[in-house]
């Protein structure tokens, strides 16, 4: 059974700082040990000379979600450039929007964007630290976790770039990195963004996932993580909570599992992080989410395709969706004239080479001169994000694509 393999693999990242550390809190509060006291901006961005700007997006659900701005790059007199593009940069599961600034500022994208030019928003989607807040609803109420990737997709993406768009009155470069893809592609394949885009860069995509072959992936797939939630009533998936933090103490007791190379057995042979960089990593990350949203991830590795999440028995599908199968995302819907770049690396054992073979299929009729793809032979998943040679390699790329001019 692999209902709960992406929620497992995933929340093992954390396993050696647990340990270490033990870290306890109950699967309804949370308790981060973490550098981020007020923030975002004060912890991350305003240190290294930037101005940040702390607010919030409500979204049509009535989640209240955390957004960063950083407007100028440092040392830029103010109003000096007009009309910058905006850039929306949206993390992916189990993170937050911190995990774009662990390097220094010289190798963090946000910082680098701005730098050169761009009005950065970094988004943080619903249920991670600074978006634990609702118009109605409480984290301690299991009605507050009632969500998956769905919801980002119809909310939560769509709050954001509407928001971002009112401010700055022009089309939006956007940034996703792991599931911040996937829910940009099936955004954008159900018409969402679509006006409001200006082009988008994908790293690490993972719009598919049945090629996941992590060394956990085996063990991962055999645990019992259904009947694990089941039984617990887990509404939140706190991966530092006392339930998740037992489970995998027991996970550990597996022949060939390594507790304390975890990063290397979850994500691939990342080629090029600073050991300072993984340890800031995990004293911020990372971040509570739905057990409804990692069963929807498993729901994907399992059955090879997008769809909404599936509530298996066909009269609870025809109840949310009039159908007795849940719809399914058809990439090939996006429209073809929106510039794509598509960064994915060869040792990435999350983002596997044959599944990017697949979105790529999927975007077959995208138009020519509107899709770029780099191929990393030895980047892996995290290397996109915290690698020390990510802005040679890679960041370069993404701005020099932003800066190309498409007519859209």
């Amino acid at each position: 059974m692999l209902m709960g393999f992406v929620a497992f693999t995933l929340s093992l990242l954390l396993l050696p700082f647990i340990l270490l550390h033990q870290v306890h809190a109950s699967s309804h509060g949370t308790n981060y040990v973490t550098t981020n006291v007020d923030g975002i901006c004060t912890s991350s961005v305003i240190i290294h000379g930037y101005k940040c700007q702390e607010l919030v997006v409500t979204t049509k659900d009535g989640y209240i979600l955390s957004l960063q701005r950083i407007p100028e790059g440092r040392g830029e007199v103010s109003g000096t450039r007009t009309k910058k593009q905006p850039v929306i940069l949206q993390h992916g599961v189990l993170v937050d929007g911190m995990t774009w600034l662990l390097n220094p500022p010289e190798e963090d994208l946000p910082l680098i964007l701005a730098d050169n030019g761009f009005d950065v928003w970094i988004a943080n989607t619903r249920g991670t630290r600074y978006s634990r807040r609702h118009i109605s609803l409480d984290p301690s109420n299991p009605a507050f976790w009632n969500w998956s990737w769905d919801e980002l997709v119809a909310y939560d993406l769509p709050a954001v770039f509407d928001y971002v768009f009112k401010q700055t009155s022009q089309k939006i470069h956007y940034v996703g990195h792991s599931l911040g893809t996937l829910i940009a592609l099936a955004s954008l394949s159900e018409g969402k963004l679509v006006k409001e885009v200006k082009s988008a860069a994908l790293l690490s995509p993972i719009a598919y996932l049945s090629h996941m072959n992590t060394a956990l992936g085996v063990v991962a797939a055999k645990t019992f993580v259904a009947e694990f939630t089941t039984l617990f009533g887990l509404a939140e998936f706190n991966p530092r909570g006392l339930h998740v933090h037992a489970l995998l103490h027991s996970l550990c007791a597996y022949p060939g599992i390594d507790c304390y190379d975890l990063l290397t057995s979850l994500t691939g042979k990342n080629c090029c992080l600073n050991s300072s960089t993984v340890d800031l990593f995990l004293r911020n990350e990372p971040q509570s989410t739905s057990t409804k949203n990692l069963v929807h991830l498993s729901q994907t590795v399992r059955d090879g395709f997008l769809s909404k999440f599936n509530y298996v028995k066909p009269s609870y599908n025809y109840m949310h969706y009039g159908e007795v199968f849940p719809p399914i995302y058809n990439l090939s819907n996006i429209p073809h004239d929106i510039p794509l770049f598509i960064s994915y690396g060869g040792k990435d054992a999350l983002s596997d080479v044959h599944d990017v073979g697949n979105l790529l299929d999927s975007l077959k009729f995208h138009d020519v001169d509107k899709l770029s793809v780099q191929f990393i032979k030895d980047y892996a998943h995290a290397d996109y994000i915290m690698g020390i040679n990510a802005r040679d390699i890679v960041y370069n790329v993404v701005l020099s694509f932003f800066n190309q001019t498409f007519d859209r």
